[in-house]
């Protein structure tokens, strides 16, 4: 062949070998197939130690972990995430103080958790040693010592087939006082809104895939901000998984570009997403729940199963004492001590006057967290009413602090609060009717008309005794007594009673409908027109309504303020006119 043969030869080949690489060949046989991967992340929040199931509607850890070995199956990439309030409630979690929840999370293979409220009932230093305990991380990016360090870790980064999956945690600030104040003594809980912002920049500097946000906030209307604020000013979370407001979303709930998660509590619904990536992009995410229904037919886990029979069977010997008898059911359901009278709410108020001699006694609905059925009562029965291992103390207050708590606790009434005082020693009226701060009528302390000037002996937990649950007022009241924990004080009254027939008798009321009645108003006379006061370093806002002969609530509202429990110094504060 001649030169000029193998020239053109040369040409020919290179054109074939240009054309073969530009234009596809057959069905793109030579084109790279975009790669689709999917991840599951199985979600819980709010479980409250509910880690036994029954045949009612818990699904308990053991069908827990045997769905999650069945999604691995189908699917290895899985996540496992807890939304927090776990580690606190019954007696297999508190008589260890958490310890046995952990030990079992371990055992079902959660990969991380946020600390809810609950989470740090027993105190700080126990939450670290919890973290030190479990397998995996607790996430708190917004828990920050005074100092400004920090104990619990603000992300993880989890790697999963070639996927980077960016997760960080935020607490509620409400855990500040919805656990016991001296739980986060030196500990701040910042903004989750600025935290979440600084926490996807971060991520996204990580060049993570996905971001999730797990967070123990809620969509409470109480709350502020909410879950669902997040998900509508911060930018870049793919997901968000939820706990605190015990919410059940079927299919969970798109707000902008992030589907937002919650099961209810319990485990009484096993949260379940499923994420698709398309070359490395979230292209898909849907949302399920396994309902009590569904998760009967599954096997439980023998490890799981196991353990808690132990735990279970060591725990006997402390629950199992029969402490007296009961020929009613005792009502403590949430629905009931949250929003109105019950007669378990009496009886364990009189216990608390019996064991203290105090003028009247006061604890909120929210601390109540079951109920004992009509027969033999037990130990393991008193410490499912009083999980949280709370005191009794005796303070000094005022009348006019009393009337201030009373309308705290009942100003979002119908709606039930965990804040709902129920009482001995007194009796109120609510009129719903009335705007919040001033609905409390006709309260009786034995029997007689308030007197507001007048010192009073109150009996309350020490959880609200610090102003747990926003109860701001009773905090400056002088400590003149410290006794048994309420579960202790509720054992011994009833031992001493016999037999126990408690009825709701009317210590709670509601006015109806208009009828002519005294309203409890305060000492000082009302202004005629609006004042405006300047707040002082140290000034509270209850301390402020007080000189004014109104309530923090009515301030609140009248100024229109966001969060009632911060004032600054320098801030003016009107006063409104009667």
């Amino acid at each position: 062949m001649d030169f000029r043969k193998k020239r053109i030869l040369s040409i020919f080949l290179s054109l074939a070998l240009a054309i073969s690489i530009l234009l596809p060949m057959g069905n793109m046989a030579f084109a790279e197939e975009a790669k689709s991967t999917k991840l599951t992340i199985v979600h819980t929040n709010d479980v409250h130690s509910r880690v036994v199931g029954d045949d009612k509607e818990l699904i308990g850890y053991s069908k827990l972990a045997t769905k999650i070995k069945e999604l691995k199956e189908e699917n290895p990439n899985v996540l496992v995430l807890d939304a927090g309030d776990v580690t606190h409630g019954l007696p297999i979690a508190t008589i260890s103080q958490g310890e046995s929840i952990i030990n079992l999370m371990n055992q079902v293979g959660y990969d991380a958790m946020v600390p809810g409220n609950h989470d740090f009932n027993y105190g700080y230093e126990r939450l670290l040693q919890l973290k030190g305990m479990a397998e995996f991380p607790i996430l708190g990016a917004n828990v920050v010592k005074e100092d400004g360090t920090r104990d619990l870790e603000e992300y993880i980064i989890k790697e999963i087939d070639g996927l980077k999956i960016g997760i960080f945690g935020l607490a509620t600030e409400e855990t500040k006082y919805k656990s016991n104040p001296k739980n986060t003594e030196g500990v701040n809980i910042t903004d989750p809104i600025a935290k979440a912002e600084e926490m996807v920049k971060k991520l996204q500097e990580e060049e993570v895939d996905m971001i999730i946000a797990l967070v123990h906030i809620g969509i409470d209307e109480e709350s502020s901000p909410k879950s669902s604020d997040i998900a509508e000013k911060v930018e870049g979370i793919d997901l968000i998984v939820d706990g605190h407001s015990h919410t059940t979303y079927e299919e969970g709930k798109v707000i902008s570009d992030t589907l937002l998660v919650q099961t209810g509590s319990y485990l009484k619904n096993i949260g379940v997403v499923d994420i698709e990536f398309v070359d490395g992009k979230v292209t898909n995410k849907v949302a399920k729940l396994v309902n009590f229904e569904e998760a009967v037919a599954l096997e439980e886990d023998e490890e799981i199963s196991n353990t808690i029979e132990e735990l279970q069977k060591k725990n006997e010997e402390t629950t199992s004492v029969t402490v007296g008898k009961t020929k009613v059911d005792l009502i403590g359901e949430r629905e009931v001590v949250r929003a109105g009278e019950s007669n378990l709410g009496n009886l364990a108020t009189d216990a608390m006057l019996d064991i203290t001699g105090a003028d009247v006694a006061l604890t909120n609905g929210g601390g109540i967290r079951a109920s004992i059925e009509a027969g033999d009562i037990t130990k393991g029965d008193i410490l499912e009413v009083f999980p949280f291992g709370n005191y009794i103390v005796v303070k000094e207050v005022k009348g006019i602090d009393i009337i201030n708590a009373l309308e705290h606790g009942v100003r979002d009434y119908p709606e039930p609060v965990g804040g709902f005082p129920h009482v001995a020693g007194m009796s109120y009226k609510i009129d719903p009717s009335k705007e919040a701060g001033n609905r409390i009528v006709d309260l009786k302390i034995k029997g007689e008309p308030v007197d507001l000037n007048k010192t009073y002996t109150l009996a309350t937990n020490d959880f609200m005794a610090v102003g747990g649950d926003g109860y701001t007022m009773l905090g400056e009241g002088e400590l003149v007594g410290e006794f048994e924990g309420l579960d202790e004080a509720l054992i011994k009254y009833i031992e001493k009673i016999g037999e126990v027939e408690y009825e709701v008798e009317g210590r709670i009321t509601t006015v109806e409908t208009p009828v002519e009645e005294t309203e409890v108003v305060a000492p000082t006379p009302a202004p005629a027109e609006e004042k405006s006061y300047t707040v002082k370093a140290g000034d509270v806002l209850w301390k402020i309504a007080k000189k004014f002969g109104t309530t923090w609530q009515r301030l609140a509202e009248y100024n229109k303020l966001k969060n009632p429990h911060l004032i600054f110094p320098g801030q003016k504060i009107l006063v409104p006119a009667n």
